[in-house]
């Protein structure tokens, strides 16, 4: 029996208009307009699309967004003044800065600039901190949008074994964290690149997430029958884009699955929208 989709697009719509009706709740209380900057540096194309889907994305939530669209040639001193302008602007609540950045400017410490009180991405040190603390200020968007979906399909995580491949910063070490805090409570094993035997993890996997960055990495026999699989990877693939799943041998074994694309990606700009709420009601 073929598995039953999870519609991330579906989720996140609903998601923005509830984002959609708080603020103008706001700005009719206020007159706050919640309010993200996003800066661009360089010419990458997909960065590029991205950010431009952000800012329609905001347009139609009723937020406000600007664009810093910035040379590949900007210093990082040059960028680090942008953010300090932008961390004392009252008008400015959240700050994105799109990634990955050139190769002469070191992320780390860009990011690690950013005000935590306008850090819509959930990056700075201490954003992390309070989240794995489980007193979050901002959630990470592509892990919340995840959680968001599990609990839209009612996928019951307490006591399940939910598997992450992948480690890195932004998904899969924010994602294991906040499916094994209490309220999710599931029991969470993170395999990644010098895990031995990852078919072997998958196979025990009750909730199986991909995020490891690599084109149908996870095979369709490594899904235990049943299982819900959450697919972060979206590549491209000669003129088709794919996920970290091979996706249709999956879903004959999976219970539910989240497509490619249409399923995780709408969730996490859905879910920087909440966060530019958030931090716009914090002042």
């Amino acid at each position: 029996m073929a598995a039953s989709i999870i519609d991330g697009k579906a989720i996140s719509e609903k998601t923005r208009d509830e984002v959609l009706q708080e603020a103008t709740e706001l700005k009719a209380r206020t007159g706050i307009v919640p309010h993200l900057a996003a800066i661009l540096v360089g010419n990458d194309p997909a960065s590029q699309v991205y950010v431009r889907n952000k800012e329609r994305a905001c347009e139609k939530a009723g937020l406000r967004s600007t664009l810093h669209r910035l040379p590949e040639t900007t210093t990082q001193q040059e960028l680090l003044t942008l953010i300090q302008q932008l961390n004392s602007d009252a008008s400015v609540h959240g700050i994105l800065v799109q990634l990955p950045l050139p190769k002469h400017i070191d992320s780390v410490t860009v990011l690690d600039a950013v005000h935590p009180l306008k850090d819509v991405d959930a990056f700075h040190p201490e954003n992390v901190g309070l989240m794995l603390q489980g007193r979050p200020r901002f959630l990470p968007c592509t892990p919340a949008g995840v959680m968001k979906m599990l609990q839209v399909s009612n996928v019951q995580t307490a006591g399940r074994h939910a598997v992450v491949i992948g480690r890195s910063d932004i998904v899969g070490k924010p994602m294991a964290a906040l499916l094994m805090q209490k309220g999710a409570d599931a029991t969470v094993t993170l395999c990644h690149s010098r895990t031995t035997d990852i078919r072997r993890w998958c196979l025990e996997a009750d909730i199986l997430v991909a995020a490891v960055g690599i084109p149908e990495f996870v095979k369709g026999d490594w899904v235990k029958p049943g299982a819900v699989v959450i697919d972060v990877g979206i590549n491209r693939v000669e003129d088709r884009l794919v996920g970290d799943v091979e996706y249709s041998p999956a879903a004959e074994r999976a219970s539910m699955i989240t497509p490619v694309p249409g399923g995780v990606g709408p969730m996490t700009i859905a879910m920087l929208l909440r966060n530019t709420l958030t931090a716009a009601k914090m002042i």
